[in-house]
């Protein structure tokens, strides 16, 4: 897929636990380009996941730079184009990242379409009947038009899932960041899901997916990132990684769970 711009530049970014004994983020590095697939692999306890929510501060970082749309939003405030001191406001820069967890986190009280349609309401201040009319919308895009009306607990791990797709792309995003968006449902929903990020990272969407799902990482993913004991070991093109590894620890890795 062809890349222009530069969306996120991610430097030296460490996070520590435990006063200090345990590095999750060991200096890491890594830029993310417009139209990027990027796919996060690596064994459990690796700082995949990590990495992943210190893009949008949902993980504070100890020391580096996130660096998106020319401010680092790591820090409390950067100097504008006037030169003036500005708060760094990362709600704002949140509202451009769309982010889906492991556990939908729906809820579980409102409707499917409430559950869509409740952040443009609010934070855009979107008019409610167009934000119905672009969530069933996107609802008929994965298949799940006839659901609108439907509580979560009325669907299955895998439409759960798709929800929280269309939902977070209710907000426009300019990236969606995915930390292991499959590992909690059923082995026969995870196709379902799989193809809706499919279909997005062919329509162009900037993704940052951390995966334990080695056959999309090859197959969707324009760069793959191999993290272990909290350091960026090795990043390239699918090809570059599982057919050519170099770094031992990514050998030793794709020898298991391939």
């Amino acid at each position: 897929m062809e890349t222009s711009g530069n969306l996120i530049q991610v430097k030296h970014l460490k996070k520590h636990y435990n006063r200090g004994t345990i590095h999750a983020l060991d200096d890491v590095s890594v830029d993310v380009n417009k139209g990027d697939v990027i796919a996060v692999i690596g064994p459990s306890g690796s700082g995949k996941s990590t990495l992943l929510r210190s893009l949008n501060l949902l993980e504070k970082p100890d020391e580096g730079e996130i660096i998106f749309h020319g401010i680092d939003i790591s820090k409390k405030s950067f100097i504008n184009k006037a030169g003036k001191k500005e708060k760094v406001n990362i709600n704002l820069h949140r509202e451009k990242m769309g982010m889906v967890f492991q556990h939908f986190n729906l809820f579980p009280h409102k409707t499917i379409l409430d559950n869509m349609t409740l952040a443009p309401i609010q934070v855009k201040h979107m008019p409610k009947a167009q934000a119905e009319e672009k969530a069933r919308a996107l609802l008929n895009r994965v298949g799940l038009g006839d659901r609108a009306e439907a509580y979560p607990i009325q669907l299955s791990g895998g439409q759960k899932q798709r929800v929280a797709i269309v939902r977070a792309l209710m907000m426009e995003p300019e990236v969606m960041l995915f930390d292991e968006p499959t590992s909690a449902l059923d082995p026969e929903m995870v196709g379902e899901v799989l193809e809706v990020m499919k279909e997005l990272a062919q329509g162009g969407m900037t993704m940052v997916v951390v995966t334990h799902e080695m056959g999309f990482a090859k197959e969707v993913g324009s760069r793959v990132l191999f993290m272990a004991d909290g350091k960026l070991l090795e990043q390239g093109t699918p090809e570059d990684i599982f057919d050519h590894p170099q770094n031992p620890r990514l050998q030793d890795f794709l020898s298991k769970v391939l």
